[in-house]
C-alpha cells in the first residue's frame, strides 16, 4: 500500500477536480488535474534514487512484476507487494525508491515542453519500444480498458468513438506522431541525463534476464543468476495474466483488473509481441504506416523503417 499522505493527496485531487470544481467547464478541470498530477510527478522526480522513464504500453509493469519479486523475495517480504515508489524501500532501505513515469504531467507543472531537464540529474532510466507496437497496444488500451475521465485527461477519444484501428495509429494526438514526438524529444535529450541507462523492450524480450542484470547493476541492486532466473519465470506472460485476473496486479493508477476476463484484448498484459503492429493492421493498412513514416524520415533510435530482408544462403 501507499503511504497514507500519498493517499490522502490522491483522494483530496479527486475531490477538487471532481466535486469542487465541477462547475467548471471540463476542460479548465482537465488542466487543473493535470497541473496538480505534475506537481506530484515534480515531487517524486526529486525524491527518487532513479526514474524509469516510458511511453505508455512499452513494458513497464512487466518489468515492474520482475522487480517487485526480485526484491520481496531476496528481503523476505510479503510476495504480494508490487512496487511502487517507496513502498518497498520504506520496509527495507536497500531497497531503491524507483518512481515509474511517462514523463508525461510533469511538463504541465514545470512549463517546460521542449527539454527534458528535469531528468539531467537523476539517475534515468529509458524504456523504450518500436513505436509502431506502442501505438497498436494504445489502441487496444483505449478501446478496452482506458477510464471516460483519462480519456479526457490526456485527450484520447471520446470511449465508444467509431474509430477504426488505422485512424487511432495515424491521429496525430494520441497515436504515431504523437509517440515519435515524445522519442524524439527523449532521443535529443538523452546525452544531458548525466546518470542514464537506454533499455529496449524488444531486447529484453530476447534475452530478458541479462538485460535485467543489466538494469539492476545501473540501479545498484545487482543479483544472482539464480535471483534474475527466478524472477524472469515468475514474470512470464501467462503467469501475469493470472495475476491480473486475479487483482493482484493493482499498481496505483491502472485498473487492477481486465474489464472482460473473457476477451485477451482487456488485459493489461496483452501479446507482448514484437513487431506484431503489421499483423493487426493487415496488408493495406500497414502499407499506409510504411508511407508515412517513410515520408517523415529515419524513426527514432535506429528503429528499421522497414523489417530486414531474410538472409539467403550461398
Amino acid at each position: 500500500m501507499p503511504p497514507i499522505r500519498d493517499v490522502w493527496r490522491d483522494a483530496l485531487r479527486e475531490a477538487l477536480v471532481h466535486g469542487v470544481l465541477r462547475p467548471l467547464p471540463r476542460e479548465r478541470r482537465r488542466v487543473v488535474d493535470r497541473w496538480l498530477r505534475g506537481r506530484e510527478e515534480a515531487r517524486r522526480l526529486g525524491a527518487c534514487d532513479a526514474a524509469i522513464v516510458s511511453y505508455g504500453k512499452s513494458g513497464r509493469t512487466w518489468l515492474r512484476v520482475m522487480l517487485s519479486r526480485l526484491y520481496t523475495r531476496r528481503w523476505g517480504l510479503d510476495p504480494r507487494l508490487m512496487l511502487e515508489f517507496d513502498n518497498l524501500h520504506r520496509r527495507e532501505p536497500r531497497i531503491p525508491r524507483l518512481f515509474f513515469t511517462h514523463a508525461n504531467y510533469i511538463r504541465d507543472y514545470t512549463g517546460d515542453w521542449t527539454s527534458r531537464r528535469h531528468f539531467y540529474d537523476v539517475r534515468t532510466v529509458l524504456l523504450i519500444r518500436d513505436p509502431r507496437d506502442v501505438a497498436v497496444s494504445q489502441y487496444h488500451q483505449w478501446r478496452h480498458r482506458m477510464r471516460p475521465w483519462k480519456t479526457v485527461l490526456n485527450r484520447y477519444p471520446s470511449p465508444g468513438a467509431s474509430l477504426t484501428l488505422l485512424d487511432f495509429v495515424r491521429d496525430p494526438v494520441v497515436g504515431l506522431p504523437a509517440i515519435l514526438d515524445w522519442l524524439e524529444l527523449f532521443e535529443r535529450e538523452l546525452p544531458a541525463i548525466r546518470r542514464h541507462l537506454l533499455l529496449r523492450y524488444e531486447d529484453l524480450r530476447r534475452d530478458t534476464a541479462g538485460e535485467l542484470a543489466r538494469l539492476l547493476d545501473f540501479l545498484g541492486t545487482p543479483a544472482t543468476a539464480a535471483e534474475i532466473a527466478e524472477a524472469v519465470e515468475f514474470a512470464r506472460l501467462d503467469n501475469m495474466r493470472r495475476l491480473e485476473a486475479e487483482g493482484a496486479l493493482a499498481f496505483v493508477g491502472i485498473r487492477g483488473r481486465p474489464r472482460d476476463p473473457s476477451d485477451p484484448r482487456s488485459f493489461k498484459t496483452r501479446k507482448g509481441s514484437i513487431g506484431g503492429w503489421r499483423e493487426e493492421l493487415g496488408p493495406e493498412g500497414a502499407a499506409a504506416v510504411d508511407a508515412m513514416l517513410l515520408a517523415r524520415g529515419r524513426l527514432p533510435f535506429d528503429y528499421p523503417l522497414f523489417e530486414p530482408e531474410p538472409a539467403t544462403a550461398g
